[in-house]
């Protein structure tokens, strides 16, 4: 029996056992479950900042969690050992009862709570819900790193659970979308239902010739500062890796220049891997 996955909207139709768009879902006896529920590829204990998170319990630290699959197929991609990956990677079965008692064992070293990052999360989505939601009874704080590519249904399970967020906007035009295989709408809508439940920061980061013009920039920064002129944007030089890997890194007066032009709409835009 055949079923539509409805945590993006991307919506795979899948067959029994067939593995979805984002190698990581997959169909079950006529249901879409997560295959990856429960393996971990990445597991650290991270400066919050890496995040990053700037105005979210500064200076503490945080358990992050990951897994493997994604929903977008960005060229730039900094994680494409995991989040281009399926079952085959190599992995840890973690319950998410036990990695919340990590986080809790960790706590004495700073340890604020959960991270769920590192691949997109979001394609794990009954594992981070039901680690979230243990989370939060044991006091825990909990995060979300994500490039928001997810439909209204998801939102609706993931909010309540939540406290802080980073998305990756990762353009703002629906061309520099259509290259990384999705489309701006729902990213758009994820970040205001998100800064609307819970804090959130986000992050772009700036590929030479792709996404790194005034105009982009300000058209971004305008937005954004129409939902909340204190919303913190982050600028992230990127780095020659996967498809891109003979590019050239972002220049540095590039990142300066477009700060300039984004605070001219936002209070606060940090620069990071300078």
């Amino acid at each position: 029996m055949s079923a539509v996955c409805g945590v993006c909207p991307r919506g795979c139709t899948l067959d029994e056992g067939q593995t979805g768009f984002c190698r990581a879902r997959v169909n079950r006896g006529g249901r879409i479950v997560a295959d990856n529920y429960g393996r971990l590829t990445a597991l650290a204990l991270d400066p919050i900042e890496k995040k990053p998170l700037q105005q979210f319990h500064p200076g503490s630290l945080i358990l992050s969690a990951g897994s493997y699959g994604c929903n977008l197929r960005c060229p730039f991609c900094q994680n494409s050992d995991i989040s281009m990956a399926d079952a085959t990677v190599p992995y840890t079965e973690v319950s998410p009862q036990q990695l919340v008692t990590q986080a809790l064992s960790l706590t004495s070293r700073g340890n604020i709570g959960l991270a769920f990052t590192y691949n997109e999360p979001i394609v794990g989505l009954e594992y981070v819900c039901d680690a979230a939601a243990l989370a939060h009874e044991a006091g825990l704080q909990t995060v979300l790193v994500s490039n928001g590519y997810c439909t209204d249904a998801t939102l609706d399970r993931l909010l309540p659970l939540i406290d802080a967020a980073n998305i990756d906007l990762k353009g703002f035009t629906p061309s520099f979308y259509e290259w990384v295989g999705g489309m701006l709408g729902p990213v758009q809508n994820t970040i205001r239902r998100m800064a609307g439940a819970c804090h959130v920061e986000v992050t772009t980061l700036v590929i030479p010739g792709r996404n790194d013009s005034d105009a982009a920039m300000e058209a971004e920064a305008a937005w954004l500062a129409s939902l909340n002129p204190e919303l913190p944007l982050h600028l992230s030089r990127f780095f020659p890796r996967y498809r891109m890997a003979g590019s050239p890194p972002t220049p540095t007066e590039t990142l300066h220049r477009l700060r300039d032009v984004a605070k001219q709409h936002l209070r606060t835009v940090y620069l990071g891997n300078l």
